[in-house]
């Protein structure tokens, strides 16, 4: 029986997979460059590094 990771690295390897991935990628980077979603990071990010004294 295939392991689940193993189920996945075959999917990837599909032109469906890709196509899923190359969507997923885009996606984020239009996350990561809208302004809001990179403030609400920013935030999480102090608090979390906050709470450990640096």
């Amino acid at each position: 029986m295939a392991s689940l990771f193993t189920k996945l690295v075959q999917f990837a390897n599909t032109p469906k997979g890709r196509q899923v991935i190359d969507q997923a990628t885009d996606r984020a980077q239009q996350l990561a460059k809208d302004p809001k979603t990179r403030a609400r990071i920013d935030d999480a990010r102090r608090r979390f590094q906050g709470g450990r004294g640096r």
